[in-house]
């Protein structure tokens, strides 16, 4: 089967109020749209259009009988427009998420709660695409040396030199964790703009995208001790095409523009700064992977017949790719879902079904239709199970 779906885009407040119009070719609401969820996930599941007026959730434990397939999708496919920075982030793996999880239900915390850390039981890694020219996003702990420099180009204002205090212990996480417990559960918001202030008015050749972001960040979130928390992260600047892949444990956060996101299905997620919302510096101070690291770029892996794969090697999801401008076909494993994003494409099944899908428009594929093919009018993401 090869059925179109479709939904209505989430209007979180960092959202764009033209991005995703843009993408389809329609006039903005006015509003901000910030994701899109094509998938069975109870938060907002995709509607089928075979008729029945059915959701995903309900749809796939109708068809996962006879389809031999699980009545439940390992992943959630997004189109994801950062108009103003999400909040810095990190999530858990599958082991601490089943015990955080554990640990709430028991103490009677209610899943709605706001000071809620784990929604579910299940981890939560990710990959973004970029579809806009450019996408901004902080990914990881950057180097330690590096980090040291750029906050010697701070000053000497006390809190800047308490940061560098921290910094300065020999053994790179342990500096960082030190930094990030202090400005998370210790600095005052006069510090955090001592900081601030000191960034917006110095000058560094090396790192002048660094302090650039820092004024932006300011203007979004005022004294947030997420503005100096992004200081000591990796700035990643994605073209069109390019993936970051984000495991448990690496800090992170979007900041700018338009891209096709692919997780494992949950809502586990603890804050890190650049927000209003509950963080619990304890519990993520033991989630992140202090370690500094390169920014996580994922490179895709070419399947033949005009086909790649984005496959961070783990059993939730995949993401294929299929660029527009010749035909191109592509194994499936398990209930996929296909994402137009450019031109109109084609997608033909293996029985012969086949459906048209212009930008932002989705259709879920059950494995009886692989191979999937398209013929080359236009590019679309396939999202299905990983390896």
């Amino acid at each position: 089967m090869l059925i179109a779906l479709s939904n209505t885009p989430r209007d979180y407040a960092w959202g764009s109020p033209t991005l995703i119009a843009d993408l389809e070719g329609r006039r903005p609401t006015g509003a901000p749209e910030a994701e899109v969820w094509f998938g069975d996930h109870p938060g907002s599941p995709a509607a089928v259009h075979d008729g029945t007026g059915r959701t995903l959730d309900r749809w796939l434990p109708a068809v996962a009988e006879a389809q031999g397939v699980p009545a439940k999708l390992p992943y959630l496919l997004k189109l994801l427009a950062a108009g103003a920075p999400l909040s810095i982030q990190v999530h858990p793996s599958k082991q601490q998420a089943v015990e955080g999880f554990a640990r709430e239900e028991a103490a009677g915390v209610p899943r709605d709660a706001g000071d809620r850390n784990y929604k579910d039981d299940n981890h939560k890694p990710e990959v973004i695409v970029a579809l806009s020219e450019t996408f901004t996003a902080l990914a990881g702990l950057r180097d330690i040396a590096a980090t040291r420099e750029l906050f010697d180009a701070l000053g000497d204002a006390p809190a800047v030199a308490a940061v560098r205090d921290h910094l300065s212990a020999a053994d790179a996480a342990e500096a960082l964790r030190g930094a990030i417990g202090w400005l998370l559960g210790a600095a005052q918001p006069a510090e955090i703009e001592q900081i601030v202030d000191a960034a917006a008015s110095a000058s560094s050749d090396r790192f002048s995208a660094e302090l650039a972001l820092t004024r932006s960040l300011h203007r979004a979130y005022p004294a947030d001790p997420g503005i100096v928390v992004a200081l000591l992260m990796n700035l990643v600047e994605l073209g069109r095409g390019e993936a970051i892949f984000v495991p448990a444990g690496v800090l992170h956060a979007y900041v700018a523009g338009l891209g096709v996101e692919i997780m494992a299905a949950s809502d586990n997620v603890l804050r890190g700064g650049l927000t209003p919302k509950h963080i619990d510096v304890d519990e993520l101070l033991g989630l992140v992977d202090f370690r500094p690291a390169e920014p996580p770029f994922l490179r895709a892996t070419a399947t033949g017949e005009g086909a790649e794969v984005f496959a961070p090697g783990i059993a939730d999801f995949a993401l294929g790719h299929l660029a527009a401008g010749e035909p191109a076909r592509l194994d499936l494993d398990g209930v996929s879902i296909v994402l137009g994003v450019a031109g109109e494409a084609t997608v033909t099944g293996a029985s012969g079904a086949r459906i048209a899908l212009a930008p932002g428009q989705a259709a879920v594929v059950t494995p009886d239709e692989s191979p999937l093919t398209t013929d080359g009018g236009g590019e679309v993401f396939v999202a299905m199970p990983g390896a």
